[in-house]
C-alpha cells in the first residue's frame, strides 16, 4: 500500500476512536440510541475506507476503454485529463501509452521497456530529447512486436527514456503508420 495512503488511513482511524471516546463520555446516559448511531457512522466509515483503497481498480473499471472496431481501425475515448491512452502488447507484454503527437518517437519508460524484456542496463544513452521537464538522455531499441488489436507491427523502432516519465509517449513514428488520424467528439480514431 502507498504510504500516503497508509498515514491518512492511521489519520482517520485516529480521529475516529477520538471521536468514539468523546461520544461516549459526554452520553453516558443513552448508550442504546448512541450504539445505533455509532453503528450508522461505522458502516459510513467503513464505506468511505472501502471506496477510498478500491478507487484505482474501479477508475479502470468504469472509465471508458479503447475499442478496437476492426483488424484496421481502432477507437479510443479522451481520459478525463484531457489525453488519450492506448495500451498495446509490446514484445507481448500490455503497456499503456499517452497518444503524444509533439513526440517524434514512441518513448518508453525504463520500467515499460524492462517489463517488455528489453535489458535496460546495457543500453547505451547517447541520445537527447527535449521535454517539458528539460533535456533527458535516451537509448535507442528495437521492438521486436508491437500489437495494437490484431494490428501488428515487427521490428519497430523506439527509445528508453532515463529520466523520470510517468507513462510511455506514442510519438509520430507510429502514428505515421495510419492513414487515418481523427479526433472528433471526444473520441480518437485510428485507422489503417
Amino acid at each position: 500500500m502507498d504510504p500516503m495512503v497508509t498515514g491518512n488511513l492511521a489519520y482517520l482511524v485516529l480521529l475516529l476512536v477520538g471521536l468514539v471516546t468523546f461520544t461516549f463520555i459526554n452520553r453516558r446516559q443513552n448508550i442504546g440510541q448512541m450504539g445505533k448511531a455509532l453503528a450508522l457512522w461505522g458502516v459510513i466509515f467503513v464505506t468511505i475506507l472501502v471506496g477510498v483503497l478500491l478507487w484505482n481498480d474501479l477508475r479502470g473499471q468504469i472509465q471508458p476503454q479503447q475499442v478496437v472496431l476492426n483488424a484496421d481501425a481502432v477507437s479510443v475515448p479522451r481520459a478525463s485529463d484531457g489525453h488519450f491512452y492506448l495500451t498495446l502488447d509490446v514484445n507481448g507484454t500490455p503497456t499503456r501509452f499517452v497518444v503524444d503527437t509533439g513526440a517524434t518517437a514512441i518513448v518508453l519508460t525504463r520500467a515499460d521497456a524492462e517489463a517488455a524484456g528489453i535489458e535496460t542496463d546495457n543500453l547505451i544513452y547517447s541520445g537527447r530529447a527535449s521535454t517539458a521537464n528539460g533535456t533527458v538522455e535516451t537509448a535507442p531499441v528495437r521492438i521486436e512486436t508491437l500489437a495494437l488489436g490484431e494490428t501488428l507491427d515487427t521490428g519497430v523502432r523506439a527509445v528508453v527514456n532515463n529520466g523520470q516519465m510517468e507513462e510511455s509517449l506514442l510519438g509520430m513514428s507510429y502514428l505515421n503508420r495510419f492513414s487515418r488520424i481523427e479526433i472528433a467528439d471526444g473520441q480518437l480514431l485510428l485507422e489503417r
